[in-house]
């Protein structure tokens, strides 16, 4: 069975969200943030001391869009994928890395240099400029959202959930008022999905039989 290590709604949201969607078996395992601090023996199972923590039999891989890629390509291929025969195969590719690697990855940096450093340690012009940097790049998801539900080959893919949990993460750190009303819209539908509402409630119950905190003030892992 596929085992996944998770903090509430970090990154590893992502391919939580992708089983759920997919309706696959999976055995989740919460920890409280961060994992590598609170939980010593963490890095036993990934010496990153970060999450997702993902295994598959003796697969151990440690990237969230991977980890989602693996999945669908692994276990449901096809089911959420493009494929490279069709037109919107290279859009595809770009957005399932772009909310990684462009809109994820700003937000961290908010996080850190304005909420989770000690305050001596702070640097709220980093935050700002950071929060600025991530707006000014999802105008990139205002363009394409304002004109289909989804963000490519016009149906829900690993895409979505890639991107959508950028913005669902810029919501829970209170970016939503800069939001488009086509972003704030497209992160409407997506929460709406039945997936996604599995995820939410399969963290918080796996959270609460394993005794963590359900929590998420401190869920992403920034080192």
């Amino acid at each position: 069975m596929m085992v996944l290590h998770h903090c509430i709604s970090a990154r590893s949201f992502r391919p939580l969200w992708l089983l759920e969607e997919l309706g696959l078996p999976y055995r989740l395992v919460v920890h409280p943030f961060p994992p590598r601090v609170r939980v010593p023996e963490f890095r036993d199972i990934n010496p990153l001391g970060t999450v997702p923590a993902f295994f598959d039999g003796n697969l151990r891989m440690t990237e969230s869009v991977a980890i989602c890629q693996y999945i669908a390509s692994r276990h449901a291929p096809g089911a959420l994928e493009v494929s490279a025969n069709e037109a919107d195969f290279g859009a595809y590719l770009n957005w399932l890395h772009f909310g990684e690697a462009t809109l994820t990855f700003p937000q961290t940096l908010v996080l850190r240099y304005e909420r989770f450093e000690p305050p001596e340690r702070r640097l709220p012009r980093v935050a700002d400029d950071y929060r600025r940097w991530f707006l000014s790049r999802l105008r990139a998801v205002d363009d394409a959202v304002g004109q289909s539900p989804f963000l490519c080959a016009e149906r829900f893919t690993l895409a979505d959930i890639s991107v959508g949990y950028a913005v669902y993460l810029a919501e829970q750190i209170g970016l939503e008022a800069a939001m488009s009303d086509a972003v704030r819209g497209y992160g409407r539908r997506l929460w709406e999905r039945s997936g996604f509402q599995r995820a939410l409630r399969a963290q918080v119950e796996a959270a609460e039989a394993q005794g963590v905190s359900t929590q998420a003030a401190a869920t992403l892992d920034l080192n």
